[in-house]
């Protein structure tokens, strides 16, 4: 155990009246800037917190300790102890986490170690050196975490966990028209990345980004969607299968419990034991982190809830986060859906969407790096960014088919610690799906 944890859990048994959950984070990242063909900057960082959440009664009180020693946490133990008589009630609360299940141990590659600098920059020169014949210059990021927590509870939790994510993103400019066209790789286990498919498939996207730009009008349009931009969506709708927005009424699946809402050949899996994924141990406030079925065959099937909405609502626990969705492949090949379009879209990515009205799934936001018009079957021109305004349950409702592979898709924040996350999801061909506007620039 961590010298400051166990310092912190040791000062916590002279309060036997309270309740106490304690995580230990250490936190250190590799992050390499790319910026016009260039290696821009490489940074590496490293960090530590204890968080710490007491309970007296009803009332709580949190605290953070950055890069903790014991003076710090005995001024922190302090504070809180001064201020949680003060603290508002919560009506609602019950009990802390009570699972103690741990899960299966498995092997963590640090892939900061794993996959040095050489390496990143060998594998960007080489992308880049490809692109460079066609007028494009690359910009992007390549990331590897090696992350680590512990967390204690007075339940009697006592659960560790350790992972070590990769995102690389590549994003191709051309120096003159400056449409741009994005490639990435995402998960925790690099042996997945094939250099050879990831050159080719950026250089597939930087051969349609040489077509003519043109607008398109407003209107409803057959599109297919790229995988991220269907995961995104997933993410956005998986919003409402949280515990929370039951409890908020801000849910658009409360009362919908094993209706079928969606084709019968869409479904939603967190699952976070895929091996092409980023995987977790743990969930919500340590949960054992299993995979949960959301959408089966077009029914929804189960809310994300842990400890706290579970006792207050009632709801199964299962402590699932959404941290690891992943969208069933379909039967259709990708070229096969593209020949079947007459007059479409092809959205390779979404940018800057906000919610309208959460319980509604509307939202909107624009497209970006490679929007393409597709006419009679074929990718003929790029398409200036487009803005759109849909309702999420409505695209999925208005699915035609979707892609028979997967495709691991990573995100990350960019900043901070850097936190890195992925989904899994097809390409998938929808019927009217309304742009509103053009914004008229690449």
């Amino acid at each position: 155990m961590n010298e400051q944890l166990k310092h912190l859990n040791s000062a916590l048994q002279q309060h036997p009246e309270l309740k106490y959950v304690l995580t230990f984070r250490e936190w250190q990242t590799d992050f390499l800037r790319f910026y016009q063909s260039q290696t821009n900057y490489n940074i590496s960082k490293d960090s530590s917190s204890l968080a710490a959440t007491l309970y007296k009664g009803k009332k709580s009180c949190s605290f953070t300790v950055d890069h903790p020693d014991n003076p710090k946490i005995e001024a922190a133990l302090k504070t809180a102890l001064d201020m949680i008589d003060a603290m508002p009630e919560d009506p609602d609360f019950v009990d802390i986490e009570d699972d103690l299940t741990l899960a299966r141990p498995r092997q963590i590659v640090n892939n900061i170690e794993a996959l040095g600098l050489n390496e990143k920059t060998r594998i960007l020169r080489e992308l880049a050196g490809r692109a460079a014949k066609y007028g494009f210059e690359l910009y992007g990021t390549f990331i590897c975490n090696y992350q680590s927590w512990q967390m204690l509870n007075s339940n009697g939790l006592d659960k560790t966990s350790t992972l070590s994510p990769i995102y690389l993103e590549v994003k191709a400019v051309h120096k003159d028209s400056q449409v741009t066209v994005l490639e990435t790789f995402g998960g925790d286990d690099f042996s997945y990345f094939k250099e050879a498919s990831f050159s080719d498939n950026l250089l597939t996207k930087i051969a349609l980004a040489q077509n003519p730009v043109v607008d398109v009008a407003p209107g409803e349009y057959e599109v297919i969607l790229a995988p991220r931009c269907v995961a995104e969506f997933a993410q956005y709708l998986s919003s409402g299968m949280r515990a929370a927005s039951v409890d908020s009424h801000n849910s658009f699946f409360e009362g919908k419990l094993n209706q079928q809402l969606f084709p019968t050949f869409f479904s939603i899996t967190d699952d976070p034991t895929d091996p092409q994924m980023i995987r977790r141990d743990y969930g919500d406030q340590g949960h054992i982190y299993r995979a949960l079925k959301l959408i089966e065959d077009g029914q929804f099937r189960a809310f994300m809830c842990g400890q706290y909405y579970h006792l207050k609502l009632g709801l199964p626990k299962n402590g699932n986060t959404g941290a690891c969705l992943k969208i069933k492949a379909g039967n259709a090949k990708l070229s096969d859906m593209i020949t079947s379009v007459k007059k479409g879209l092809y959205i390779s990515s979404l940018h800057y969407m906000n919610f309208i009205n959460a319980r509604e799934t509307s939202l909107t936001g624009l497209t970006r790096d490679g929007t393409f018009l597709i006419e009679d079957g074929k990718i003929t021109k790029v398409v200036n960014n487009l803005r759109f305004t849909e309702r999420i349950c409505r695209i999925f409702e208005n699915l035609i088919e979707l892609e028979d592979t997967a495709h691991t898709i990573p995100f990350s924040d960019n900043y901070g610690e850097f936190s890195v996350s992925s989904a899994r999801a097809p390409h998938a061909r929808v019927q009217g799906f309304n742009i509103s506007s053009s914004t008229r620039t690449i």
